[in-house]
């Protein structure tokens, strides 16, 4: 047994080189760590306490050891220490030396981007003029007077580049120099799909429609048609259906959406009191359920939805309004309370904006994106409420297996893209394979939002005008628009050589500025893959 005056050389042994070192409690008394104003703490107080000798004291008790060496096998005890020397000893001078060449250096890159898109801009801008003066040279030799000042006429008016102004909102405002500048820029966002630029307003209205519209003859031509089909006494869906798969005018879209999703009979005569009917049952739905968004089994749902609204076409302020808001709340929640098999996911939200959009365009002629519903009449916003809550049903009822439970509709719908697009365009396939970027990871959404995320408002309605005259249009023929969505961007899949570089484009497509020519020559190649793969299912199989 060891006597008492061996344990005191015990604990004697190897004290010169003591480790731990002191450990911070964060709190109101004691600060983050510092350490610059540490480094000093160190100095000061890590040294041995000395004797009058000259030499270190060293500790001589089982107790003062314990004291110093209490926090020994904590982890990371000399980080401190570490930080504080670094601190100490970094030069100021090469700190400030390498930051002046960062900064240099990126002043040069973006003087040199400036002085890249000044010699476009002007290019671009000679070359507009010399196309100007030959047009007036021409105007001139056939005795015509013209003006180089801008047209807001109603009257479609030529732009420099041949193309049409279909209305106001698309007139060029400014100099040539200006709208140079302004083509030289949405090219580079263009050529850019990762840096997307989102106008404050994205326009919901056609292109063709929006503004004080200047309806050319054809428009006029096939509104009289939809008219025509309508006035009868039975309205002949078949007929309705042909001519709508290549766009609906604004001013018949409520009448005609309502009829192709089966919301209203085709006999005129029964027209109002269904629509009476329905509207009345909708809201005995909310008096009836509306009160159970707070009890226990439904305030997840509406908690859910609750969030989810205001996220709901954030840029539009349309639906930034209280009163939408709360319209979309109320339909949202009696939906999923009337379908327990799926409930609200995640998604639906979107799918009602097109209807109650179209819906408003009903009751109003201008421009809806800052339109204020509360100008509305009450009665009217009930329309446009119930509506909308029965469109949306009438969609949803041939997808709901994308929303139950694991959404098995949209894994079999990606899967049937991912084999599509292996037949169609292989290159594209493989190259996705290459960088190991699986369908799922940006198709899902494309199946759950029906490409809301990715298409503007106005895109989305000008689609849905197809989707509602095609046979399963929702369901089916979509899977045919997204394989043909997908390989619309070929060049810009192949130029991207890594993983991250490929999500970025596929989640961040750069269809801001597109319109109706855009939708319509998606559609047709949409309608040619149906055609020539629909019917021979071998086709999807090697």
């Amino acid at each position: 047994m060891s006597t008492d005056g061996n344990k005191k050389q015990f604990w004697k042994r190897n004290t010169a080189k003591v480790p731990g070192s002191i450990q911070h409690v964060y709190g109101a008394q004691h600060p983050p760590f510092d350490p610059l104003l540490h480094a000093n703490l160190i100095k000061a107080g890590n040294k041995p306490q000395m004797i009058p000798g000259g030499k270190p004291k060293k500790a001589t008790t089982f107790q003062e050891f314990e004291s110093i060496t209490s926090d020994a096998w904590d982890v990371g005890d000399d980080d401190d220490e570490l930080l504080a020397m670094a601190a100490q000893n970094l030069n100021i001078e090469v700190v400030m030396e390498t930051a002046n060449k960062v900064i240099e250096n990126h002043s040069k890159q973006q003087e040199k981007q400036r002085q890249d898109d000044a010699d476009a801009s002007e290019l671009e801008e000679r070359e507009e003029e010399e196309a100007h003066e030959e047009e007036v040279e021409e105007e001139e030799e056939e005795g015509e007077e013209s003006t180089p000042e801008v047209s807001f006429a109603s009257e479609p008016s030529p732009l420099g580049d041949g193309r049409l102004v279909k209305s106001l909102s698309e007139a060029p405002i400014g100099s040539p120099k200006d709208a140079a500048g302004e083509r030289a820029s949405l090219h580079r966002q263009q050529s850019l799909p990762h840096r997307p630029t989102i106008p404050m307003v994205a326009r919901m209205a056609d292109q063709n429609t929006s503004g004080t519209p200047a309806m050319t003859e054809r428009e006029a031509s096939r509104l009289d048609k939809f008219r025509q089909v309508l006035a009868g006494p039975n309205t002949d869906l078949e007929e309705l259906r042909k001519l709508s798969w290549s766009g609906i005018p604004r001013q018949v879209r409520p009448i005609t959406w309502k009829l192709l999703s089966g919301y209203l009979p085709a006999n005129t005569e029964r027209r109002e009191s269904t629509l009476q009917r329905k509207r009345q049952e909708y809201f005995g739905f909310i008096e009836q359920y509306y009160d159970s968004r707070n009890d226990e089994h439904h305030q997840d749902t509406y908690r859910q939805i609750h969030i989810d609204i205001p996220r709901t076409n954030p840029l539009i302020p349309l639906f930034q309004q209280a009163s939408v808001q709360e319209i979309f709340e109320r339909i949202l929640f009696i939906w999923a309370i009337r379908h327990p098999a799926s409930g609200y996911v995640q998604g639906i939200n979107d799918l009602v904006t097109p209807f109650f959009v179209v819906y408003v365009f009903e009751y109003i002629k201008e421009e809806v994106e800052n339109f204020d519903v509360s100008s509305l009449q009450e009665e009217a916003l009930r329309n446009i409420e119930a509506d909308s809550f029965w469109c949306m049903s009438k969609l949803l009822d041939g997808i709901q297996d994308n929303y139950t439970f694991a959404q098995p509709g949209i894994q079999r719908k990606v899967k049937a893209l991912e084999e599509l697009v292996s037949r169609i365009d292989e290159t594209v396939h493989v190259h996705m394979q290459q960088y190991e970027v699986e369908y799922l990871q940006f198709a899902f959404r494309w199946m759950n939002n029906l490409l809301m995320r990715e298409l503007p408002l106005r895109c989305t309605i000008r689609l849905w005008d197809t989707y509602q005259a095609e046979p399963e249009g929702f369901s089916h023929f979509h899977l045919y628009v997204c394989a043909a969505f997908l390989v619309r961007w070929r060049k810009e899949i192949l130029d991207e050589r890594d993983f991250q570089g490929l999500m970025i484009l596929l989640q961040n497509l750069p269809t801001m500025h597109w319109g109706n020519e855009e939708v319509s020559v998606l559609l047709a190649e949409a309608y040619r893959l149906k055609f020539a793969f629909a019917d021979a299912p071998n086709h999807y199989k090697r």
